[in-house]
């Protein structure tokens, strides 16, 4: 049996989850079923391509249903944490030692990361290398694109 891996999540995060399982019990599986049905009527099945298709959509969305139901049943919410280190829930401003070039991330669980908005994963090698440090820490970040060396500026 595979052990349960928890799954850290904002409200927010949790919410949206939340929202896309509902969507998909109420909306979505309704929608399916009833075009299997509509399918079905037109007769042969072996040959029938509507029915196939829609065989695959019920397959695609009871699986994320399955999905979501296993994430929303892991999911720790995280909760307004202490600010004096980095930690799942903080927000970090980060020096890039070698060109002094400064950015801001948020770190959040792996289900919530996105690069584009400077959420980044508790898992990845920068979140990583700094969680549990104070503001003035310097650190070297091992990366896949070589390594590199981080001053934490902030901590909200």
């Amino acid at each position: 049996m595979s052990e349960q891996k928890e799954l850290y999540l904002t409200q927010e995060g949790l919410d949206e989850l939340k929202k896309e399982l509902d969507e998909l019990i109420q909306v979505k599986r309704p929608e399916v079923i009833n075009a299997l049905k509509d399918a079905r009527a037109q007769g042969d099945l072996s040959e029938n391509a509507e029915y196939d298709a829609a065989r695959t959509e019920q397959a695609i969305v009871e699986s994320r249903i399955k999905e979501l139901e296993a994430m929303i049943e892991k999911a720790v919410v995280i909760t307004k944490v202490a600010t004096d280190v980095v930690a799942i829930g903080t927000k970090v401003t980060l020096e890039y030692v070698d060109d002094d070039d400064t950015e801001e991330y948020s770190i959040v669980g792996s289900s919530e990361a996105d690069p584009f908005t400077n959420k980044i994963s508790n898992e990845s090698p920068i979140a990583k290398a700094i969680m549990g440090l104070k503001v003035g820490s310097i650190v070297s970040v091992d990366s896949p694109n070589g390594k590199y060396d981080v001053k934490i500026l902030a901590i909200n």
